[in-house]
């Protein structure tokens, strides 16, 4: 009996993280106030742009500050590495030079949307290693397979030379909020398929609900499958296309909120995604294609959970 019950329990969650996307919600129009503290939680330089170019814009130009924290600096794309160093093999220093080329892009594309230098915090910890600090790693520090670092390399960075453990990824994301004091905060699903993403959406909700502010959130996502050939992922079709809404991914099931864009905001966007050279280099057609008449957000970083037999 307790054995068909824990079946039926996996078989919900995925379906849960399968089922087909629901309509897009009321549209919502970004409105912010001059006192307002907007946060952009952001797995890896790009990523803020992608998700939240619009939102950053419309919160500037109503007077209410906006800053962003990235959790990583993209140091483990290796293929990236590779096309921009004009070389096979990167090695460990050429990722980390990739990642210090990410973070002064990331820069660029934050004043191309209006934020104040003072209000970007890179924190430096391994790229595609997010997950792992959250769970094996949370007191004990890792070392990345990518770069060797076991600590944070960049003198950029909100704490340089921090252990590479959950506790102080947790520690440092606490500490920007503290002083950001945001009254939203964007950040990734924990449905996302990339697993920083994923990482980064489920610390986003732990620390806001340890807070007391788990209203205080929307949640974005940008990978939506990693088992589609990468021209049918979405969003579709590739490359820019602003005339085009942003439709719901085909897949988790979130109530998804439109806000849209005007003309102007469109072409901040892009201007913003441009920045990233580095990545227009390798996956152009993807980052463009997020360049639409709106953005998509939920208010709940999960679906309702199904409900479950008695066991």
């Amino acid at each position: 009996m307790a054995a068909a019950y824990w079946v039926i329990v996996r078989l919900a969650l995925l379906l849960l993280l399968w089922l087909p996307a629901l309509a897009p919600g009321a549209v919502v129009p970004a409105r912010f106030a001059p006192g307002d503290a907007l946060l952009i939680v952001a797995p890896h330089p790009d990523d803020e742009a992608l998700c939240c170019a619009g939102a950053i814009q419309r919160a500037r130009a109503a007077g209410a500050r906006v800053a962003i924290v990235w959790l990583t600096s993209g140091d483990a794309f290796e293929l990236d590495a590779m096309v921009v160093g004009r070389t096979p093999h990167p090695g460990k220093r050429g990722l980390e030079r990739l990642a210090i080329r990410r973070m002064a892009e990331a820069k660029v594309a934050a004043g191309r949307l209006g934020v104040q230098k003072e209000d970007v915090f890179f924190l430096g910890y391994p790229d595609r290693g997010l997950s792992r600090l959250l769970t094996d790693y949370y007191h004990r520090s890792y070392r990345s397979r990518y770069t060797g670092a076991d600590s944070v390399p960049y003198g950029d960075a909100l704490a340089p030379g921090a252990a590479y453990q959950g506790q102080n990824l947790e520690r440092d994301l606490l500490a920007v909020i503290g002083a950001v004091q945001p009254t939203l905060v964007l950040a990734p699903t924990p449905l996302d398929a990339h697993p920083d993403h994923r990482a980064a959406g489920e610390l986003a909700s732990r620390v806001l609900s340890a807070r007391g502010e788990p209203d205080r959130a929307a949640w974005w996502i940008v990978h939506v499958s990693h088992h589609e050939p990468f021209r049918h992922r979405w969003p579709t079709p590739r490359g820019l296309h602003p005339e085009l809404p942003l439709d719901p991914p085909p897949r988790a099931a979130l109530a998804w909120q439109v806000w849209p864009m005007d003309a102007a905001e469109e072409r901040g966007k892009e201007q913003a995604i441009r920045a990233h050279h580095t990545q227009m280099e390798v996956m152009a057609p993807f980052l463009l294609a997020f360049v639409r008449r709106n953005e998509l957000y939920a208010r709940e970083p999960l679906p309702e959970e199904p409900e479950l037999p008695a066991p």
